[in-house]
């Protein structure tokens, strides 16, 4: 693997970098980011920089306005774009969108693609992904999906609660995914604002960096036409596949960077601070944990490139993505936890930014599926 970056990737780093030093981070304390994420008019004026500086939603296809970035070129862009809590929000790269636009790109109709995903990757809309359900619903276990689709005509009438919906307030679509009667599963595209859909809720949670928050919707007696099944009936679980393995992967660099933002104001007290006469990193129990995060961070960045790459060969990386994710979160959480402690008071307050890093990034080991069940997972394919 030649780890070396093209004169293109470099340039392009180098202006993500400047964008989110100079544009994005000085709005981190405005007063519209709030527990339930960035406002709408937060994230739009987040997204019109990002637009005007040819950095909008990335990732996505240039036939769509995007720049038709590699899974590893992603790696480079999504990790500058994190070392601000506020840069996957401009960028239009954050969860769930970014997962969206990719399984659109690969599985959507054109008729689709004009209708939902073209002004999403223009920055102009977001969308949510309904899978979890409340117990005893499908959660980790996706096979106890008790949502279901009936058909009805030439309509498709779909019942059932999903939470944890992140982006569902002020998403304008949404992808469900339902049992059908046969027991297989099928995803459906809906408008948020069609009779039938309820936002319960918004739920309190450790983080605040997604705009809308995390929902929990009620679908009753939803219609949905047979022309916006996504793909093809009872294909739902083959699909999230498509989604989830980079999903999985973009969460490991987008945080990478919000580890690397904590590392970084650590590494700039520990170099400042004087205790007992001497530096404060000059202490072994902290240049210890400063190294320790350099260790963890390289780590992370190997999986995350290497992962990348299978991708990028035409592997489905199902395997590779379960093992990223599972260290990379991990990882990251122990340097934003080392960042903290080096930082004693202020890293326990909101006099600095990694406070907020930490209390967004501990959910991290449980999104798209907890350490636990990828672990579970690698053995069962070890062992096989």
């Amino acid at each position: 693997m030649d780890f070396s970056l093209s004169p293109a990737l470099v340039e392009l780093q180098s202006r993500t970098r400047r964008f989110i030093s100079e544009e994005i981070i000085p709005m981190e304390n405005d007063p519209r980011q709030t527990s339930h994420g960035p406002s709408e008019s937060l994230r739009a004026e987040l997204v019109a920089k990002a637009r005007v500086v040819g950095l909008l939603t990335p990732h996505a296809s240039r036939e769509f306005g995007g720049l038709g970035l590699s899974h590893l070129e992603k790696a480079i862009v999504f990790e500058e774009a994190g070392y601000s809590t506020l840069g996957p929000s401009a960028l239009n790269i954050h969860a769930p969108d970014e997962g969206n636009i990719h399984l659109m790109d690969a599985v959507a109709s054109d008729v689709q693609k004009e209708r939902w995903l073209r002004p999403q990757v223009q920055g102009h809309t977001r969308s949510c992904f309904a899978m979890t359900e409340p117990p005893p619903g499908a959660g980790a276990d996706p096979s106890m999906l008790n949502t279901t689709a009936v058909r009805d005509g030439d309509d498709y009438v779909i019942n059932g609660v999903k939470w944890f919906i992140t982006g569902a307030d002020g998403a304008s679509y949404v992808i469900i995914m339902a049992k059908m009667e046969d027991g297989t599963v099928t995803m459906f595209l809906s408008d948020m604002n069609r009779p039938g859909i309820e936002l319960v809720r918004n739920m309190d949670a450790m983080d605040s960096c997604f705009t809308g928050g995390h929902g929990v919707l009620r679908f009753n007696n939803l219609r949905v036409p047979s022309a916006d099944v996504l793909g093809e009936i009872g294909m739902g679980f083959r699909y999230a596949q498509i989604r989830l393995a980079p999903a999985r992967l973009t969460h490991c660099m987008r945080w990478l960077g919000q580890a690397r933002r904590a590392h970084d104001v650590a590494l700039d007290y520990a170099r400042k601070r004087q205790a007992f006469g001497v530096r404060l990193g000059e202490h072994e129990g902290v240049g210890f944990m400063l190294a320790d995060n350099d260790m963890d961070m390289m780590t992370a960045r190997l999986h995350i490139w290497h992962t990348a790459w299978v991708l990028d060969q035409g592997g489905k990386a199902n395997f590779e993505s379960s093992r990223a994710k599972t260290i990379c979160s991990e990882a990251e959480c122990r340097v934003v936890d080392r960042a903290v402690q080096i930082l004693g008071g202020q890293g326990v307050t909101g006099e600095t930014i990694v406070m907020r890093i930490y209390q967004d990034i501990r959910a991290f080991r449980v999104y798209d599926g907890p350490s636990e069940v990828h672990r579970w997972s690698m053995a069962r394919k070890i062992l096989g």
